[in-house]
Formats: structure tokens, C-alpha cells, sequence
């Protein structure tokens, strides 16, 4: 009697532990997942905005490698991706040192500091960020007051990437706060041996803080990625891709495609294309971190 009573309680444990995951289950079953596999679906259509559509096959994602626009959003989105994710989180662990320091009000900085990353990604921002860097805006005034000339910061086709690069760099405040747990996380015996061996605070920096921080590193690297391949926001609003599509990132090419020319087979085969490209190179990265990933029990990955 004492089991049918103690089962009784474990089932009646697991239909409560059920119906508080229910809403979000609902929510990715209904707003994920079918859209997931509805897109690899529609990627095989001829499918528009709106109206009935065909199965066609392969021709969407045939036709991918006949379209320049397809090349060129993909070479300038890697050149994206390789400014930004870096510098961003260069800058990200820079800051995250400055601000492990015990300072007064450090709990203020480390809000203020975190700001950008709460604020960025919106279309208000965005345009602050095109009005600063126009070719009469603040950034070029400043620069006259240094007596140095200015710079076509959006107009250029040089420059224009860099520009919208910065604005995603701007954002670091959520790898900064990972490295800012992480090397609070620093065993501090570490770095009295290093000062009794004498180390300098750069050699303290690059041979205890930079190891030990390689698996956020390592994390921070991932999701940077990730995201850094679908950023749309800034492109479309700063330069709407220009100048000469030095700016033409692949999320606006396939924002073009589903609602400017209301393509959605082939916008649903550019996604597609964009997770595999994405899938491979996690996994690359992945596989790399084998060489270079340390670990506080001295294991590798």
C-alpha cells in the first residue's frame, strides 16, 4: 500500500513538473519548431507572401549559386564577422578586467558599462549611430576641433563596414560580464605565486587569466558568432546596405528577398543555407577547441 502510494505521489509529482513547463513547451512547439520545419519545407516552393504555391525542388537552392547578391551578402557578412566578433570581445575582456578591480561605486560602472548591450540592438540606436557618424555629425566635428580631417564614415565603401561594425562592438556588455565572472572565479594563489616568481602584470595576464578564462572564452566566442552572422538591425538602418553594398550583410539580403520581393521559397532556402554555414562552423570551432581550451583540473576538452 506504502508503494502504490509513494508511485501515486512520483506521477502526480511529474504531471505537476509537466504543466509548469507547458507554456514554454507550447511556445517552442508553436513559434520554434514548426516555423523551423516549415521553412525547410517552403525552401522546395515557389512560395510568395501570400497565395497558394508549387513544389519546384532544388531550383531555390540551384539558383542560389547563380545569384552575385547571394556571393556578395555572404563575403561582406564574413568580413562582418571577423571585425567584429574579435575587437568585441578583446574589448569585452579589457573591460571586464578594469572593472574586477575593488574601486568605489564599481557596482555603478559595471551597470553603465552594461548599458550598451541592453540598447544596441535597437532601431533607435541605430539611428543615433547613423546621425553621429554622417558627414557633417559629431564624430566628424570632434575630429575638426583635433584639426584632423574628416571621414566619410558612411558614403565610403572602405569605411561604411567598419562603421556598422563598430556599432556591434559597441555591445559587449554581455561577454563582458562572463569574463567578469569568470576571472572572479580565478584562484588568487595563482597570481601570488606569479608575483613571487617575479611576473610582470602582463605576464600574470597572458599565462594564469588568459588560460583560465579560455572556456568563456571559448563560449563568448560561439554565441558572438552566431550572432554576429544574423545581425540585421544596423545594416538596414545606418546604410540600408550601401554604399555599393559594402554593407550588404546576408540577413539583409534575406530580408529583401522574403518582403521586398516577396520570395519566401527562396528566403526560406537562404536560411537554410545559413544554418548549415553556421552548423559547420560551431563545429569547427568545436573541434579546435581541443588545442587550445584549459581547464581548472588541468584537463583539456
Amino acid at each position: 500500500m506504502a508503494s502504490i502510494t509513494k508511485n501515486g505521489w512520483k506521477r502526480k509529482g511529474s504531471y505537476t513538473g509537466f504543466l509548469y513547463i507547458l507554456p514554454w513547451l507550447v511556445g517552442f512547439i508553436v513559434f520554434q519548431l514548426y516555423p523551423f520545419l516549415y521553412s525547410f519545407i517552403l525552401s522546395f516552393t515557389d512560395a510568395g507572401l501570400v497565395g497558394s504555391y508549387h513544389w519546384v525542388g532544388l531550383k531555390n537552392y540551384s539558383q542560389l549559386f547563380r545569384d552575385a547578391d547571394f556571393y556578395k551578402s555572404f563575403s561582406v557578412t564574413f568580413a562582418y564577422v571577423f571585425v567584429a566578433v574579435p575587437v568585441k570581445l578583446i574589448f569585452a575582456l579589457l573591460v571586464a578586467m578594469m572593472l574586477s578591480a575593488k574601486i568605489r561605486f564599481i557596482n555603478f560602472y559595471r551597470t553603465v558599462y552594461y548599458l550598451p548591450s541592453i540598447l544596441g540592438g535597437s532601431v533607435a540606436v541605430s539611428v543615433l549611430w547613423r546621425v553621429l557618424f554622417l558627414r557633417d555629425g559629431m564624430i566628424n566635428a570632434f575630429l575638426g576641433k583635433l584639426h584632423l580631417p574628416p571621414v566619410d564614415w558612411l558614403g565610403s565603401p572602405d569605411v561604411a563596414l567598419y562603421t556598422v561594425s563598430m556599432l556591434a562592438v559597441w555591445q559587449f556588455g554581455s561577454s563582458m560580464v562572463i569574463f567578469l565572472a569568470g576571472i572572479k572565479q580565478i584562484p588568487q594563489d595563482l597570481y601570488e605565486a606569479a608575483t613571487v616568481d617575479g611576473a610582470s602584470k602582463v605576464r600574470k595576464f597572458m599565462m594564469i587569466t588568459i588560460p583560465m578564462l579560455t572556456p568563456l572564452i571559448f563560449f563568448n566566442l560561439v554565441m558572438q558568432t552566431v550572432g554576429a552572422f544574423q545581425d540585421f538591425t544596423g545594416a538596414f538602418v545606418i546604410t540600408g546596405g550601401g554604399p555599393l553594398k559594402s554593407t550588404y550583410l546576408y540577413a539583409l539580403k534575406l530580408y529583401e528577398e522574403a518582403f521586398r520581393f516577396y520570395n519566401i521559397g527562396y528566403a526560406s532556402a537562404l536560411s537554410w543555407v545559413l544554418f548549415v554555414v553556421l552548423m559547420i562552423l560551431t563545429a569547427l570551432i568545436f573541434q579546435s577547441s581541443r588545442t587550445w581550451i584549459h581547464y581548472e583540473d588541468g584537463g583539456d576538452k
